[in-house]
């Protein structure tokens, strides 16, 4: 089993982000948000919550250059969704905004015993060029297939896989990841992406609930948490119990593998 870390739990109002020990002496950091619809939050991670990251990782690592990586899931365009959602308002010589659709891509081996669908998957190469990773993500439960799919900080590293690479009916979406099942593919992503991430925040000042599978229509349930710390799954676990909503059959599989 993983190891499962540290995490905090903390009133969204009194959200103060600590950063893991990863990011205290690094130059370069990614930051992957969960923006990639048009909609503002709880479909998307909040320019609050994303800020205070930001806040963070500059008291910690004042001379890291900061990376935010995000490719959209929508016909919007990137520069569109990015300047509805107030991103923008967060940049400076520092800190940088990037569509991982145009990045530079590398080949990733997925270090799973026994992976899903994919042996290797294609992602942005910066991932290895970067000190550490972090993901910060919304909290949602959308329905697919007649079974809820919770998307935190695990599902947020969707945005980071190439749509032209993993389209299927759709060139906006990323098809590819759905099959046979999200949950199943989320195990090759943790195995594959999960390495190079440090940690993970989940913004639960309101959860999202779809009434389908579309992730950017729906209801928000008021939580009032942000929850941070340094192993994904571990993250993830927490945000289901601040949420109320039951532990992913894809977090269980993967904290009982080696």
């Amino acid at each position: 089993m993983p190891a499962l870390g540290s995490v905090v739990t903390t009133p969204s109002d009194r959200f103060q982000y600590t950063p893991p020990a990863a990011t205290h002496q690094a130059r370069r950091i990614l930051v992957k948000p969960n923006l990639g619809y048009p909609v503002g939050p709880p479909a998307t991670v909040s320019l609050a919550v994303l800020g205070e990251v930001i806040r963070g990782l500059q008291t910690h690592s004042p001379r890291a250059e900061i990376f935010i990586v995000e490719g959209v899931c929508s016909k919007v365009a990137f520069e569109t969704i990015m300047a509805k959602l107030g991103v923008h308002e967060l940049l400076c010589d520092r800190v940088h905004l990037l569509n991982a659709d145009e990045l530079e891509l590398a080949e990733y081996p997925n270090r799973s015993p026994s992976p899903v669908r994919f042996k290797t998957m294609w992602a942005p190469k910066l991932l290895q060029e970067v000190d550490c990773c972090l993901s910060v993500s919304a909290f949602k439960r959308t329905q697919l297939k007649g079974e809820p799919l919770i998307s935190a900080s695990l599902k947020n590293l969707y945005g980071l896989f190439p749509r032209a690479k993993y389209k299927a009916r759709s060139a906006s979406s990323r098809g590819q990841l759905h099959r046979p099942s999200v949950p199943l593919v989320l195990q090759d992503v943790y195995y594959t992406l999960g390495p190079y991430f440090a940690g993970g925040v989940v913004d639960c000042t309101q959860k999202f609930v779809s009434r389908d599978w579309q992730p950017d229509r729906g209801d928000s349930v008021p939580i009032g948490q942000v929850i941070y710390g340094d192993n994904l799954l571990a993250v993830d676990r927490a945000a289901c119990q601040a949420g109320q909503e039951a532990i992913p059959n894809y977090v269980t599989a993967l904290e009982r593998q080696p």
